[in-house]
Formats: C-alpha cells, sequence, structure tokens
C-alpha cells in the first residue's frame, strides 16, 4: 500500500512559487554580481554600451521582493513537513528538488566549458575568471544545498537549516546594499535624472535657434522669439525649478546657453560602465556637440557655420 500523501493545490503552488522566486533569485544575484565586475574591470574592448544603473538598478529590485518571497515560501514548506513529515516524499517535492541538482550541475557543466572554450580563444582576463568563479560558487553551493536537502540532511539538523538562511539572507543583503555605491540612492538617481532632461531641453532649444537663423539670418533676441503655436514650437523650461533656461547672444551667429546642474555629467557608458563624459573634440564645420557638464551652473557656447547650416531659401509668393 503506497502511504505517499498526497498532493494538493496548496503544496503545487508552494513549491511552485519557491523554485520561480528561487531561481530569478539566483539569475538577479548573479546579474548583479556580473555588474559590479563590469565596473571593477572596464573592458577596454566592449560589445555594447548600455544603461549600467538601469540594469543595477532592477536587479536590486528583483532582489528585494523576490528574495523574501522565496524565504517566507520555504518557511511554510518546512512547517508543513515539521507538522507531518510525510509531506517531505510527495511528488512535487522530489522533482523541484532534482530538477533543481540537474539545473546547478548543468550550469557547473556549462561554466567549465565556458572557461575551457575562452581559455583556447585567448581571451581569458580578470573580470572573466572572476564571472567564472561567481558562476561556480553559486551553482555548486546550490547543488550541495539541495542534495542535502534530498538525502534529509536539514530535516535532521534544523539548526544548520536556519543558519543557512541567515547567512544567505545577510550574503544578499550586503550584494544589494552595494549595489548603493553604484547608482547611489534613489534621490541621487532622480537629480541625475533631472540634469539628462536639461541637457535633452538645451539641445532641443539650440536646434530652434539655429533653425530660426536658417530662416532669417538672424540670431533671437530671446527664447520667446522661438515659440511658434502654428508649427507647435515650444520652449522648455527647467524641470527642476520651473523657470526659463538661460540664453545670450554672444555675436552676430553665436550664442550662449546656461542650465544650473546637479552633479558631474554620467552620461557616457562604457560596456556597462558608467563614467564621466569626456569632451568631444572640436569638430571642423558646425556645432561642437559637448554637453559635459560640472555641478553647479554650467554655459555652453555654440558658434553656427553657415556652410553646414546654410540660410534656407526663401519660397517666393
Amino acid at each position: 500500500m503506497d502511504n505517499t500523501p498526497k498532493i494538493t493545490a496548496k503544496d503545487f503552488f508552494l513549491w511552485a512559487g519557491a523554485m520561480v522566486t528561487f531561481y530569478w533569485s539566483i539569475f538577479a544575484f548573479v546579474s548583479l554580481i556580473f555588474d559590479y565586475l563590469n565596473h571593477a574591470f572596464p573592458d577596454p574592448l566592449p560589445y555594447y554600451a548600455g544603461s549600467y544603473a538601469g540594469n543595477v538598478s532592477y536587479e536590486m529590485a528583483a532582489l528585494i521582493v523576490l528574495f523574501p518571497v522565496f524565504l517566507l515560501l520555504m518557511r511554510v514548506i518546512r512547517r508543513s513537513i515539521e507538522g507531518d513529515p510525510s509531506r517531505a516524499q510527495i511528488w512535487v517535492r522530489r522533482w523541484a528538488l532534482v530538477l533543481t541538482l540537474f539545473v546547478a550541475g548543468a550550469a557547473l557543466a556549462g561554466d567549465l566549458i565556458t572557461l575551457i572554450k575562452y581559455f583556447f580563444d585567448g581571451d581569458v582576463t580578470v573580470r572573466f575568471l572572476l564571472k567564472v568563479l561567481v558562476v561556480f560558487l553559486v551553482a555548486g553551493g546550490v547543488f550541495l544545498h539541495f542534495l542535502a536537502d534530498m538525502r534529509g540532511y536539514y530535516e535532521r539538523n534544523p539548526d544548520k537549516a536556519r543558519l543557512m538562511t541567515w547567512a544567505t539572507a545577510v550574503l544578499v543583503l550586503v550584494t544589494i546594499v552595494a549595489g548603493f555605491f553604484i547608482v547611489g540612492t534613489p534621490w541621487e538617481a532622480r537629480k541625475y535624472r533631472f540634469d539628462e532632461q536639461k541637457v535633452s531641453d538645451l539641445q532641443n532649444i539650440q536646434y530652434q535657434v539655429v533653425n530660426y537663423w536658417q530662416l532669417k539670418q538672424a540670431l533671437p533676441a530671446a527664447l520667446t522669439d522661438l515659440a511658434d503655436p502654428i508649427s507647435g514650437a515650444y520652449i522648455p523650461v527647467d524641470p527642476q525649478t520651473g523657470q526659463p533656461y538661460e540664453y545670450s547672444v554672444t555675436g552676430p551667429m553665436s550664442f550662449e546657453l546656461c542650465a544650473s546642474f546637479n552633479a558631474e555629467a554620467r552620461s557616457q557608458t562604457v560596456n556597462g560602465r558608467t563614467v564621466p563624459l569626456a569632451p568631444y573634440p572640436a569638430a571642423e564645420k558646425g556645432i561642437v556637440e559637448n554637453w559635459q557638464h560640472g555641478e553647479g551652473r554650467t554655459c555652453f557656447t555654440r558658434t553656427i557655420d553657415p556652410e553646414r547650416y546654410p540660410p534656407l531659401n526663401k519660397v517666393k509668393p
């Protein structure tokens, strides 16, 4: 006679939820560590440029939400097993443990294959070796943990299970806190967003000023001259203060735009690492698109090159 208890809907969804949040948390944790390594060891040959801070913020958010949910679900599951030890034999638990062992073992094998492949290609760097080590330690730790769980080690040693839970929680917490040293606090992130919007507004105003000169062969005396309700042109204002941006004419074809920024520009990204934006080299013709700025009031001087931006032909009636 089969004494294995029947699985209930509660059992199934508890284990399904625990495994989904666990795998997602592991992925976010490893990705977060990889981003830290990208920051510490930038690649001189980047394959792409992206929003580093955005990736870190998402991974931190995923860990903050999903990992506590995983711990809560596992706590409910373990209490259920403590109340009825036969619940440890339900098929959904066995499948979850075996599946996790399989995934962890596959990750270990894939990690070693990747290491050997890159070694043969001559692409082994300190950053790559550290990433391989991270995957190896995480996958190895998961494999050993769930192997012990499947063999009933934590049922016989509940104190070890609690210690493992606390140690893992502390590790995740330290990893999350480290992210604030890279992306900054939410208040700092908001200030950077304000600065990015200000640069975008100044670029918009610059385009309108150049277009105005091409049409009228004269610079506008004030930003209000650019407003055109027919074409829908509008003059953006500082999103942080609500005040107009500073504009002044400095010559027949030169002008100056000024704004107040919260911090030094951090708009350049190298393989996921945010670094101060370097000034662009001066162009032979046209307007030099250099929007590097420091903290506080910064002015950008622009001179229109009529050869690159020639006056537009007037349409004859």
